[in-house]
């Protein structure tokens, strides 16, 4: 069989079939125009999706890769297009998301003569990147895209890049697939542990008498769900989990506690620092979870199961660090334990859950509407079966807190970066997968406006998703933080927003406005009876405050907690 005489463009539609590509976010410009050129050739086999910015790109192709645990693919020009999808990359740096993006540069011999629109992106993103490729031969470009999805996918997974000069896209070549499996070096991490780290473990989990699980985001990118919940249950170890760890562990399970650090649970928090053992499996350590470094948990041993070898003693010092694939670790430990009762410590656990009750203001009746109130009550009327994709900010530690998952990857958010305008642009990319279940987008008033324009986006693709704008009037963490911390002095956090409604009208979807908790049930279900995007603004207290916190470099039983209701400020409400 003879070879195909191909462009490079064609080839790389080509490879991104081969590599099971069905979608593909971008915006096209001079230095990527073969590329889309050719892209009329392939129009039945992939779906490009017009975004409204690049940055919208690759959080779309965050949000898809996510949702369906498959490559997400973006694409754009050199210069300020590549620049643009920077933030992207870095938000799937941090959270271990496999993308490739794809931009156009300008021809080989103009690189480095400062040529109009001339970056050297593939060298800018090298700090937030997986890794990043600049194709300057075509015979290697094939085997170059091949590579970047294999390294994208291998180990922890993440964001890399490859950077296609004009003229090679224009060039011709016989193209072939490569065949040849790709082996990276340093890449591939033993997937098992030894039987000295499993005996180890079992004996450290045996003599525990107040005993944690620490649930990250690792555990649903191993698929580690079930084995999580197995040694949970033989040994009777409650579970506390990161936010990219919600959903890992059902919320409804009796040995779920609920969301550790910053502002997590009262209950959690402390439990952390009276264990005796910490089991941490699949997370980081990160400054949000521990607070005080110096402090955390300092009368406990742990126990870290990651597959990154630099995560483990990197943060915190651990005892036994068992570098591999979560999963297989834990097919390999959890028939070696013995059952076990840890009666007297989860009911020293189910006091603290006690103590926390009195102060949750869904548990009260209010004149204004509260966010934590729209979360639980859209948790409510969705079933608690919806895809949550979360922004950042107080909505964010609210969605954690109040909206249950019981179900693996159904809250996408950015976690590690914590990249405001991250939830509509990543909302539409989830919804080409995720066709099963309602997404609905939680955003504030200051998250919505950085990304807005991706409205259009949605119409245009007839996304199938809800946005709930929790409309505070203000920046509400940095808020919460000046009036904590800074004596209330609420420099450039009170913030303006258009009429969402005439927004969401100008743009060609359905529109509501909420401002009272009777009227959020009768909402939801309007909106989730109808095709297509649906934007719903709730007006909500612009002075409420996400408690529990935890301050800046405090120990994390040292958390500031919300006052009952009765002991709210007239100021305050």
């Amino acid at each position: 069989m003879s070879k195909k005489i191909l462009t490079g463009a064609e080839i790389l539609w080509e490879c991104l079939i081969k590599e099971g590509v069905e979608v593909v976010f971008g915006y096209p410009g001079g230095a990527i125009l073969p590329a889309y050129d050719a892209l009329s050739k392939y129009s039945d086999k992939v779906h490009h999706v017009l975004t409204r910015h690049e940055q919208g790109a690759t959080h779309m192709a965050d949000g898809y890769a996510r949702a369906s645990g498959k490559v997400g693919v973006a694409m754009a020009t050199s210069g300020p297009g590549a620049a643009n999808m920077v933030t992207g990359i870095a938000t799937a740096m941090m959270d271990s998301v496999p993308i490739v993006c794809i931009t156009g540069q300008v021809p080989r011999p103009a690189i480095g003569t400062d040529a109009f629109q001339e970056t050297d992106i593939a060298g800018t993103v090298i700090p937030v990147s997986k890794h990043s490729y600049l194709v300057m031969e075509i015979d290697r470009l094939a085997e170059t895209i091949k590579e970047a999805f294999a390294v994208a996918r291998s180990g922890r997974p993440g964001p890399v890049l490859i950077d296609i000069p004009k003229d090679i896209q224009s060039s011709s070549i016989e193209f072939s697939y490569p065949k040849k499996p790709v082996m990276i070096p340093g890449v591939e991490t033993e997937t098992s542990a030894s039987k000295d780290e499993i005996e180890l473990a079992v004996n450290m989990i045996a003599s525990s008498e107040r005993p944690v699980i620490l649930a990250g985001h690792g555990i649903l990118l191993s698929g580690a769900s079930n084995e999580v919940v197995n040694l949970a249950e033989i040994c009777e170890i409650p579970i506390g989990w990161t936010l990219l760890g919600s959903g890992a562990i059902p919320s409804s399970h009796p040995l779920n506690m609920g969301m550790m650090g910053m502002h997590g649970e009262y209950a959690v928090n402390n439990a952390i620092q009276e264990a005796d053992l910490l089991i941490a499996c699949g997370m980081r350590f990160d400054d949000r979870v521990t607070g005080n470094t110096k402090t955390y948990s300092s009368n406990s041993k742990k126990i870290h199961f990651e597959i990154d070898p630099a995560e483990i003693n990197k943060n915190v010092k651990v005892d036994l660090g068992v570098c591999g694939d979560l999963r297989t670790i834990l097919k390999q430990l959890v028939p070696k334990l013995k059952g076990k009762k840890n009666q007297d410590w989860l009911k020293t656990i189910s006091n603290w859950q006690k103590e926390s009750k009195q102060r949750d203001i869904i548990n009260t009746e209010t004149e204004v509407l509260y966010g934590a109130q729209v979360i639980n009550d859209l948790w409510h009327e969705t079933n608690g079966d919806a895809i949550i994709v979360s922004d950042v900010g107080q909505h964010q530690m609210l969605e954690a807190q109040y909206y249950k998952h019981d179900e693996p990857n159904t809250l996408l958010t950015s976690g590690g970066l914590g990249t405001m305008g991250f939830s509509l642009p990543a909302a539409i990319g989830a919804s080409f997968f995720r066709k099963d279940k309602d997404i609905w987008v939680i955003v504030g008033d200051g998250s919505i406006q950085m990304t807005i324009t991706e409205l259009a986006t949605a119409v245009q693709e007839k996304s199938n998703i809800k946005i709930a704008i929790i409309n505070n009037g203000y920046l509400g963490m940095v808020r919460q933080w000046q009036q904590l911390f800074y004596d209330s002095r609420y420099n450039e956090t009170p913030i303006s927003s258009p009429d969402y409604l005439k927004i969401a009208e100008a743009y060609g979807l359905q529109g509501y406005r909420v401002n009272k908790r009777s009227e959020i049930a009768s909402t939801v279900k309007m909106a989730s009876q109808t095709i297509g995007p649906v934007l719903v603004e709730f007006v909500v207290e612009q002075h409420d405050m996400v408690y529990p916190m935890v301050p800046a470099g405090a120990d994390l039983n040292e958390m500031i907690s919300r006052p009952v209701h009765s002991q709210f400020k007239e100021s305050e409400m």
